[in-house]
């Protein structure tokens, strides 16, 4: 193997080269981004960009010659257009083709936008999202965000701290409902009331009106909420449709990109690593789809060492799942899966007292820990995931 494509240039992508280039790969390396700028961490684009303690160089992957050291063939600003198995190329945006002895897939997802033209409702997905979002909140006194995932959380405590007026729509019952069971995902709900929020849960949100800007969102149950700055925190379109006709394999719901445990695809040398990748999970169950920072990173040391394994022993990618958001200065931490579950136990500290450790378990079996501002103590339980752990062992564990 002398050639690798991999195509987005998010982290899972940067993160693929670099652990290539670490494991003595001397070959060349494509790495092709949509967007125009240099590799960079999204998690600060809800956080330290917005309320304006960062900058868009400052949440840059790699500085200029760290970025130079990987020797890469870099094109930036062009997008995948297909792929074409059989020569295992790529085609590009720009008229160009990229081949490669192999491909990895790291093209992530697209934030997903709400049916309207109307200026002021923006998504948060990008560099350029949040740029454009940060020059919207210093003209305004209020936003509204629709949402209460990770994203819209954050988006919310930022606002907050540059002392605008937040309301925050969900609709589902309480906050982060596909990630934590509402028995904990109520606490997080009055971490946001805590701090001046108008939380609204269990109404959906029927239609954005006004007349060239949006004035006002028009609930589910038909009242509504005065605003002309809207943030959709509605999750993520897969950026697969490139594919269509390869023969790379596709969840039937979501699209995500159908790998084996070793992260390989349904065709001999292509890969996928990050948002866009599901794989079976021995110790959850069925198949496992992270969008989480830490699994772009992991993931794609496993499809570097899996591309260059050649007829020796293959890695299977089996991480404990670990994702953080920093909301009102308070650290979520998140190990292993914390929904669907049987039993909730609070190990450490109150909900009551907005610091805590919960575990969560499922079929009898240790399957997630969630702390709040428990850092340390959330931490020192990462070793009960990475082996099955009976619930009543997981107890015992966490005896004071």
């Amino acid at each position: 193997m002398r050639e690798v494509v991999v195509v987005g240039a998010g982290l899972a992508g940067l993160s693929t080269a670099e652990a290539l280039r670490g494991a003595g790969f001397d070959g060349t390396i494509t790495l092709v981004g949509e967007e125009a700028h240099e590799p960079y961490s999204r998690p600060p684009l809800s956080k330290e960009l917005l309320t304006g303690k960062g900058t868009g160089a400052g949440v840059r992957l790699r500085g200029p010659e760290e970025l130079s050291a990987l020797d890469l063939d870099l094109r930036l600003g062009v997008r995948a257009l297909a792929l074409h198995p059989g020569e295992r190329a790529v085609e590009l945006s720009d008229g160009s083709r990229v081949t490669g002895d192999s491909v990895v897939i790291a093209t992530g997802g697209a934030a997903r936008r709400p049916d309207t033209t109307l200026s002021g409702v923006h998504v948060l997905r990008t560099l350029d999202d949040a740029e454009a979002l940060r020059a919207e909140l210093a003209e305004h006194e209020r936003i509204t965000v629709v949402g209460a995932g990770f994203i819209g959380a954050e988006v919310a405590a930022s606002a907050r701290a540059l002392g605008l007026e937040v309301t925050l729509i969900e609709a589902a019952a309480t906050p982060l409902t596909r990630t934590v069971d509402p028995r904990v995902g109520s606490v997080l709900a009055e971490l946001h009331r805590d701090n001046g929020v108008d939380l609204r849960v269990g109404v959906g949100v029927r239609a954005l009106e006004g007349t060239g800007r949006v004035e006002r969102v028009r609930l589910a149950d038909d009242s509504t909420v005065e605003a002309s700055l809207v943030v959709a925190g509605l999750g993520v379109n897969l950026n697969t449709g490139w594919l269509a006709g390869s023969g790379v394999e596709l969840d039937a719901g979501d699209q995500a990109v159908r790998c084996d445990e070793h992260c390989a695809t349904s065709l001999p040398g292509v890969y996928a690593a990050g948002d866009l990748a599901s794989w079976p999970h021995p110790r959850y169950g069925g198949r496992t789809r992270l969008e989480h920072w830490t699994n772009a990173g992991e993931q794609a040391a496993v499809v570097a060492h899996n591309l260059l394994a050649g007829s020796g022993t293959r890695w299977a990618y089996q991480p404990v799942p670990y994702f953080w958001s920093d909301q009102y200065g308070a650290k979520v931490q998140l190990l292993g899966q914390a929904t669907p579950a049987d039993s909730v136990e609070i190990v450490h500290g109150s909900p009551e007292s907005r610091k805590f450790v919960a575990f969560f378990g499922r079929a009898g079996m240790l399957v997630g820990v969630l702390g709040l501002r428990s850092t340390p103590k959330t931490m020192r339980y990462r070793k009960l995931l990475e082996q099955p752990t009976a619930w009543t062992d997981a107890l015992a564990a966490a005896a004071p």
